[in-house]
């Protein structure tokens, strides 16, 4: 039974100018982020269940453009409902069923096609937070594209041994106060990694933090919290950085 696994407090938020633009591209509704100058690396990042739409995601968005990457978060929900906050969390594993994050390989695959065949991507990486971690996860198994991942407290599901041999470099960042991953579940992560995985990959847990810190604004944030938001947000991009 899952209990409430993606609950974070969504709060007031405050309002965000968006930097970028919707696109359309086939069924898929996106937000793309482009830096000012000429590049040949993107970004893929994978929203939460909060959706496409969600401020925070599209802050990121902007964030990682702001590094020097076309950066685009599609719309893997294709045009359903995401999780609102005034949704019962009874229903989540229902709405769950509905919206599984190891089933985003034909949307994923549609974006990585835009960006290398209209935006002459040739390096292209992927971040993810919380359903969206779960789904780099599951597309650094599957997808030789991706060049690497950052995988930012998606919830350690179905163990077995294929969940390991990632086929790219891929960061796992978790919150250690995140009441939806416990430390065994990352130690386990570990150990198997370190078992059947091939290539460089990495885990970090930040002291103190919970479930979906890493996506705050920074007048969102809380001050104890700051530092490690933006330690982890360093850490994401020396990640891409390193190997995109």
């Amino acid at each position: 039974q899952m209990a409430d696994p993606f609950l974070y407090n969504t709060g007031e938020r405050s309002n965000y100018g968006c930097l970028g633009q919707e696109v359309q591209i086939e069924h898929i509704k996106a937000y793309i982020c482009r830096p000012s100058f000429f590049t040949d690396k993107a970004v893929i990042v994978v929203h939460d269940i909060f959706g496409w739409l969600f401020p925070d995601i599209r802050y990121i968005v902007d964030l990682i453009a702001g590094h020097g990457y076309i950066t685009i978060c599609p719309d893997f929900f294709k045009g359903t409902d995401p999780w609102k906050t005034t949704d019962h969390w009874a229903d989540f594993a229902d709405w769950m069923k509905h919206h599984d994050p190891m089933k985003v390989d034909k949307e994923a695959d549609v974006v990585l096609k835009y960006l290398q065949d209209q935006c002459g991507a040739k390096k292209i990486g992927l971040v993810g937070f919380s359903w969206g971690g779960m789904a780099v996860h599951h597309l650094m198994l599957k997808n030789p594209q991706v060049a690497a991942g950052v995988s930012l407290y998606g919830s350690i599901i179905r163990d077995s041994e294929e969940r390991y041999n990632l086929l790219n470099p891929t960061f796992f960042i978790f919150g250690e106060k995140d009441h939806t991953i416990s430390l065994n579940q990352i130690t386990l992560l570990d150990e198997k990694l370190n078992q059947y995985c091939k290539v460089a990959y990495k885990i970090k847990v930040y002291p103190g933090q919970v479930h979906g810190f890493a996506q705050l604004k920074p007048e969102d944030m809380k001050p104890d919290d700051k530092p490690y938001i933006e330690e982890a947000r360093k850490d994401m991009m020396d990640w891409i950085k390193t190997f995109v």
